[in-house]
């Protein structure tokens, strides 16, 4: 029986261990090749543009409220209904990358964005019904883009090996931070000088074009890539688990049957509900609330995101290198709790300063404190995962997004009723309980694989 029937870790053959003195010297001189490090800046661009194309409605909500005479709800609405359509197909975009690859899965999705997000601009103020209509081209955009970070993870299982996974998935979730961060100068600069649809109609061609970019260079196995040389071949190996032939899946009844998987997409639930109150609602909430001027607010919208840049690497390298050192409960679940928890604090305490400048810079400590937990979650879904890494995920994503449609239509009912405040440190709370969730994770438990 070999290593893969019996689904162990990669071990160098016999034979490669008995090769010639002056072949395996030559196999020591030669350097590791860095193509999946490539791929992996692919992804973080592919990461970039999907924030791109979700954060330009915050941007621009304002401009297009008025012009379709919607109010904060309905403008919540719109809002709500990508995340919808994004939390919806997480487990059926995850699916998909585990059935036909990240390959052919990333850029099917990257094209559909791309048509969703110029239909978007496409909407007149004379439309009838343009509120549903907005809805409807919202939620097929969200639905597009729900395969983007189940297909990343299923992209690490099979490239990455577990050593590297958490800086792997700091990598690509710095784009967030990245493409949403670039949004508010961006779209503001684009909005100011040729309206808010032209901002709509470049984020759909930079969508289509980075989707045929992936399509070109990237392959859904190191072996079937022609720039992966043997060294690079056996740092990948030496760090996966070669699941058994024959096609293999985690069965569902073991996934929900699982504290791990419970508990940490509970928690990214509370960590979507904090995130997305920066993507949704803060570039209106500094401009209207703290009577900041439109620069200004652009400005001061893209320091969270700036956190967010510096925050998800950081935790995935603290990660990897806690992992090293004292394993996975450590590496993955205790940076994730200390980060939320973090968060927690400082995004408690910017709410209630009064300096706008100020509050911005504390709010932006939180950000930064949320996203070192960042990778853990997508690490810990591609260790225990195995073959439905990418499903296991999009359904941890799942519940990260129904806490961002939550957030999108219930943050400014608690600012009606109770105060901006308020819905600040819901968030907060929310963080703290993410971060106790994670008490009740062990990376080390493995999913059991159904073979057929």
């Amino acid at each position: 029986m070999t290593q893969r029937d019996q689904g162990l870790p990669y071990q160098p053959t016999a034979e490669a261990a008995t090769l010639p003195a002056e072949t395996s010297k030559n196999m020591l001189i030669t350097r590791p090749s860095k193509v999946r490090w490539r791929l992996l800046l692919c992804l973080f661009a592919l990461s970039a543009v999907t924030y791109l194309d979700r954060v330009n409605i915050s941007i621009s909500g304002r401009r297009i409220a008025g012009e379709f005479h919607f109010n904060d709800v309905q403008l919540g609405w719109i809002f709500s209904a990508f995340v919808v359509g994004y939390a919806i197909f997480q487990v059926p975009g995850g699916w998909l990358a585990d059935r036909f690859g990240a390959r052919r899965v990333l850029t099917s999705g990257a094209l559909w964005w791309a048509v969703f997000t110029a239909a978007t601009a496409a909407i007149y103020a004379k439309t009838t019904n343009a509120l549903g209509i907005f809805l409807a081209v919202r939620f097929m955009l969200g639905a597009g883009e729900a395969v983007v970070y189940p297909s990343s993870n299923r992209f690490v299982a099979n490239w990455i090996p577990s050593g590297e996974r958490g800086i792997a998935n700091g990598v690509i979730f710095a784009g967030v931070g990245a493409g949403a961060g670039v949004t508010p100068l961006l779209i503001t600069a684009i909005m100011m000088r040729f309206g808010w649809r032209m901002s709509f109609w470049l984020c759909a061609v930079l969508g289509a074009v980075a989707g045929l970019v992936w399509l070109l260079l990237a392959r859904d196995h190191p072996e079937e890539h022609v720039g992966v040389n043997q060294a690079e071949m056996e740092v990948i190996r030496s760090g996966l688990v070669i699941p058994p032939r024959g096609r293999s899946s985690v069965p569902w009844a073991t996934v929900f049957a699982s504290r791990d998987v419970m508990a940490s997409s509970f928690s990214y639930f509370c960590y979507g509900y904090a995130a997305y109150i920066f993507f949704s609602w803060f570039f209106i909430y500094l401009n209207e609330v703290r009577g900041v001027n439109l620069r200004v607010s652009a400005f001061y919208t893209m320091l969270p995101f700036i956190g967010m840049v510096a925050g998800s690497p950081l935790g995935g390298l603290l990660g990897d290198a806690v992992t090293r050192r004292w394993g996975k409960r450590l590496g993955r679940c205790g940076i994730a709790a200390v980060g939320m928890g973090l968060g927690a604090v400082f995004i408690a305490l910017g709410a209630d300063v009064k300096r706008t400048g100020l509050s911005t810079v504390v709010l932006t400590v939180g950000v930064f404190a949320l996203f070192l937990a960042q990778s853990s979650f997508w690490a810990l879904t591609a260790d225990i995962a195995g073959p439905s890494a990418g499903a296991v995920s999009g359904l941890m994503n799942l519940c990260c997004q129904v806490g961002g449609a939550v957030t999108a239509s219930l943050t400014p009912v608690i600012a009606i009723h109770f105060g901006w405040t308020a819905s600040f440190l819901t968030a907060a709370g929310l963080c703290a309980l993410g971060a106790a969730a994670w008490l009740f994770v062990d990376p080390n438990r493995v999913l059991p694989c159904r073979t057929g």
